[in-house]
């Protein structure tokens, strides 16, 4: 029996959840776009234990959300994670932040998860059936983006860029979940295959994925 804590906090969503073999029992977040993970997310983690009654010490592995996202939200999340892995000598899980957004999506289409990113720059990446079937990149979005992907069926676009999309996309494929954030809810399913497969990280040297360089202005 695989307990995985599960930390989301490469956007504005503060969000942990507690699995057992993939299913949550419990489960902490708040959307606030003031950035509240700094004060949030050591909160949450001791509610979600104390709501399952479950000890650190019993849990086999924490899962984290490695980006591409917020510095700040990746950098938190990220510490946090990899202190309470060295701290429990337990396994350090890594997941991509857009695909946690992909699997939000339970239709059966290709999904396009988009991260807003600078002006018209947003972060995405492809998903069918789960699986990636193109990299993440960071990319401006233009009327002809994933043009090849819309001509094939409908697509879904979910994530805080999906707008800069919908307002210059014309293709009658295109479909649009707006604002989405992703959520250590989703993370589960994908931490348990991780921890089955055990794919797991150097505690002492994993850093988030920033993707891009951090830019002040």
């Amino acid at each position: 029996m695989a307990i995985v804590l599960c930390i989301e906090t490469a956007t504005t969503n503060c969000s942990v959840a507690l699995s057992v073999n993939g299913s949550v029992i419990a489960f902490k977040e708040d959307p606030d776009k003031n950035y509240s993970h700094a004060e949030q997310l050591h909160v949450f983690i001791e509610k979600v234990l104390s709501e399952a009654n479950i000890k650190k010490n019993d849990l086999h592995a924490v899962a984290v959300s490695k980006g591409p996202g917020s510095y700040t939200g990746l950098r938190i999340g990220v510490s946090a994670a990899k202190g309470l892995c060295y701290a429990l000598d337990i396994p350090l899980i890594a997941v991509p932040t857009l695909e946690v957004l992909a699997a939000k999506v339970e239709e059966n289409v290709t999904v396009i998860p988009l991260l807003d990113a600078r002006r018209m720059e947003v972060y995405s990446a492809v998903y069918f059936q789960g699986a990636a079937i193109r990299t993440t990149k960071a990319e401006i979005v233009t009327e002809t983006s994933f043009a090849s992907y819309l001509e094939n069926g409908n697509t879904m676009f979910i994530g805080t860029g999906a707008e800069k999309f919908k307002a210059i996309c014309l293709h009658s494929n295109a479909l649009f979940k707006i604002n989405e954030l992703p959520s250590a809810k989703e993370m589960a399913v994908l931490a348990e295959q991780k921890y089955n497969e055990e794919t797991f990280e150097d505690v002492a040297y994993f850093e988030p994925y920033y993707l891009k360089d951090f830019k002040t202005r």
